[in-house]
């Protein structure tokens, strides 16, 4: 009997070393977007090569996670241990002390090797605080084949009167085509992602170099009148329910001659799987008005580490596989290079394998240099940031002015009402934070 001591004491250590190898679970809180869905299916990868941590995904739509996370992280909650977060909440969270630098990504990560306009949007005080999983500007999607028949053709860098005459042209609501499908859903990061970025191109801006909002001046009503005229001439029905997933599958089920939206869509309109018009699609700039300015944004959603997560050496281990180079290779292995996330890395876009399966490839990467968040607007800005003004206070403001534009663009108010009531509840807002008197 002396032996079973023995034997008790190893199948408890057993026991026990089972337990620490499963002892690491990473909640991770992501959005319901393509790249990110791939991601999850890709995990085992990951769990592969490291055995000791497991992954719980918590999966939302755009709105929700933002909601989500922000509360979570503003409550020090704890839920997530990594969270994908954009270029707007990086700066202000790091500064607010709410992240983990990361600093733990392993040697061969190569931080130098990220473009360096998406680097730097993830940077505060010289020290990166979240990883880019994809990086993106906006363009123009277009039907290469309606606009061969309506005799038209698209220029590298076309104008916004442009695009709307070619959207009326190539529109034929009896067959359930539609000349253009633009984000009419509301959201700071959905409808007035695009919206913004589209009145930075017409001379407007959200606040002058006192802070004022100008909702009440000529270039935002220009720029909500041009949208809103011509989603009801060339438009589908219901767009003011339509986000970045709504449109793209009108687009991938051929009923948009056009959309303009983030680069990241390409991958998906031209691959065959999921597109039904994937043989007949074109790229080109965002529109501008001739006054300096493109439409077109920068983005990167990032995954970053929640200051305070006792799991931050595994989340960093994470984050490291997630975007680092080797991820790119798993997906071009798995799935083609065409769908490698894009929009992060230098190197992706020096590889001649990339660049052959990838016709949307340089167009992408011209988007993102274009994008300027320093000097985004036509006159001079207090602020910085293309599609989003990087002040704390934006987040409540630019989802609040959505919801009035959104209302506008579904025919329950008018545009001039819309904006009255986006410059009544800015002020407003902006006074309660001390920006204005």
């Amino acid at each position: 009997m002396k032996f079973m001591p023995f034997l008790m004491g190893t199948c408890a250590a057993t026991l026990l070393a089972g337990q620490a190898m499963a002892a690491t679970t990473l909640t991770i809180a992501t959005v319901n977007n393509g790249d990110m869905i791939r991601m999850q299916k890709l995990t085992d990868d990951f769990k592969a090569k490291n055995p000791d941590i497991d992954v719980e995904w918590v999966t939302m739509e755009e709105n929700v996670l933002r909601q989500k996370v922000t509360t979570d992280i503003a409550t020090k909650g704890g839920q997530y241990d990594i969270m994908t977060i954009g270029t707007y909440e990086v700066p202000i969270w790091a500064k607010q002390g709410w992240l983990v630098p990361l600093d733990d990504l392993g040697a061969g990560y190569d931080v130098d090797d990220l473009l360096p306009a998406i680097r730097g949007g993830l940077t505060y005080e010289d020290k990166l605080y979240a990883a880019p999983f994809y990086g993106e500007s906006s363009m123009v999607m277009y039907r290469t084949d309606l606009f061969e028949k309506a005799g038209l053709e698209m220029p590298d860098a076309p104008s916004w009167d442009f695009i709307a005459e070619a959207a009326r042209k190539i529109t034929d609501k009896s067959n359930e085509i539609y000349g253009i499908c633009l984000r009419g859903k509301a959201g700071w990061g959905e409808n007035m992602a695009f919206l913004t970025a589209t009145a930075n191109s017409f001379g407007a801006r959200w606040f002058d170099q006192d802070w004022e909002p100008q909702f009440d001046t000529d270039p935002w009503k220009e720029t909500l009148t041009f949208y809103i005229d011509l989603m009801k001439d060339a438009g589908p029905p219901g767009a003011s329910s339509n986000g970045f997933n709504e449109n793209l599958a009108l687009f991938q089920t051929g009923k948009c001659g056009m959309w303009i939206d983030a680069t990241v869509a390409a991958s998906f309109v031209t691959n065959p799987e999921e597109s039904q018009v994937a043989d007949k699609v074109g790229f080109a700039l965002a529109p501008d008005n001739g006054l300096g300015k493109r439409g077109n944004w920068l983005w990167a959603w990032s995954l970053a580490v929640p200051a305070g997560s006792e799991k931050s050496e595994a989340a960093q281990k994470f984050i490291a596989w997630a975007t680092g180079k080797d991820y790119a290779k798993l997906v071009a292995e798995k799935e083609g290079w065409a769908n490698v996330p894009p929009g992060t890395r230098s190197s992706l876009y020096a590889n001649a394998d990339y660049q052959e399966a990838a016709p949307f490839a340089e167009m992408t990467l011209e988007s993102i240099k274009a994008a300027d968040p320093n000097d985004p607007t036509v006159d001079p800005v207090p602020y910085v940031g293309v599609q989003f003004v990087a002040i704390p206070e934006f987040q409540g403001i630019g989802t609040a002015v959505g919801q009035q534009f959104s209302a506008a663009l579904a025919g329950q108010i008018s545009p001039e009402q819309a904006l009255q009531n986006a410059q009544t509840l800015t002020e407003r807002e902006m006074k309660r934070s001390g920006y204005i008197k």
